[in-house]
Formats: C-alpha cells, sequence, structure tokens
C-alpha cells in the first residue's frame, strides 16, 4: 500500500483582537507583547482582588514601557502617564489603564516613525536640499529609476496633482509630499 500524501501544512492561525485591543486599535500581537510585559512586573494586589491580570506598581510603569521600546520621552510624561494610568493615586495599575497608554505610545511611535520616511523619501528626491521638488527632479529620478517611458506631460501632470493645480513653477512642498504619500497609501 502506498503511503498517504500529507496536506501542506496550514498558515499559522492569525491572533484574534480582543474587546480591549479593538478599543485601542492595536493588534491582537501588540497586544499579547504588551501583556507579556505587563505580567513580567505584576503582583497581585490585596486591594485589588479581582484583577485577573494582576497590577503594576507606579515604580514598574516605566520599566514596563522601556521594556516594550515606549520610553517616556522625559520626566513630565512621566508624571503624565502616571497621572492617567494611577488617577487615584494607589500606588498601583490596572491592566486595561496600561494597555490604554501603551496604545497610545505605540500609535505616537509609529505615526513619527512614518513622518521621518516620508521626509526622508522627500530628501531623496530633492538631494537635501530646501525647497519644492521640481521638474528636474522627477526627471532625474526617472533617469535613474530607468523609467524612459515618464515623458515631460506625465511628470508635469504628477506635480500639478500634487500641489493641487498650482503651476509646475511651484513644485510640490514637504507637506504637499507628506499629502499624496498619505492619498496614495504609501505611508
Amino acid at each position: 500500500m502506498p503511503p498517504k500524501k500529507r496536506s501542506a501544512p496550514s498558515a499559522p492561525k492569525k491572533a484574534r483582537q480582543s474587546k480591549l485591543a479593538k478599543a485601542h486599535d492595536i493588534s491582537a500581537t501588540e497586544e499579547n507583547e504588551i501583556k507579556e510585559v505587563f505580567q513580567l512586573f505584576a503582583t497581585s494586589a490585596t486591594d485589588f482582588p479581582n484583577e485577573k491580570e494582576g497590577v503594576i506598581s507606579r515604580e514598574d510603569v516605566r520599566k514596563a514601557l522601556v521594556a516594550l521600546g515606549l520610553a517616556p520621552a522625559d520626566s513630565r510624561e512621566l508624571h503624565d502617564i502616571l497621572a492617567a494610568v494611577d488617577p487615584t493615586t494607589t500606588g498601583y495599575v490596572l491592566y486595561e489603564p496600561f494597555v490604554a497608554v501603551a496604545a497610545a505610545k505605540l500609535r505616537s511611535r509609529d505615526e513619527d516613525a512614518m513622518v521621518a520616511e516620508v521626509d526622508t523619501a522627500y530628501q531623496l528626491f530633492t538631494r537635501n536640499t530646501d525647497g519644492p521638488i521640481t521638474l528636474g527632479h522627477l526627471r532625474r529620478i526617472a533617469r535613474e529609476l530607468k523609467e524612459d517611458g515618464l515623458g515631460d506631460d506625465l511628470l508635469r501632470d504628477m506635480i500639478l496633482e500634487a500641489n493641487g493645480g498650482a503651476g509646475i513653477e511651484a513644485g510640490v512642498s514637504l507637506e504637499q509630499f507628506h499629502d499624496v504619500m498619505t492619498r496614495a497609501g504609501v505611508f
């Protein structure tokens, strides 16, 4: 009797988002990462017997955020975070408020990274010069990418589309470039 054929291994199942992850617009993976770090610092406090995830002390909030790569920028930000996660100054932080703060920091980190990436792309177009992206810049990029089929008419149309019809001479400012990248879904 011939051996049975094995089916191809299925792709790993994607973790489902919890209500908490959905509420804070984070993925299940991001929530799991936050939960793992929270649990590293978690203790059980007699004042919070119903907290199945445990609680962390106010002193450990900064350490937990650093472990997530979300360190507060300065002592003022840490103070604001502590006020948000422990408004009644019990000395302990519950899981849900910690997730809320970590999720907000994750989103702001993502936005900052996107802005930096768009800025870098803009500088590639302009060769680190001040001023807008010009027709000359687009011609150079087209040449470097060996896109010989892109005529000046198309490049002009690209500039006009990006700058809202302000004219070829106006070029494309950094702000307009950000808008174009966002609309195109590139960043």
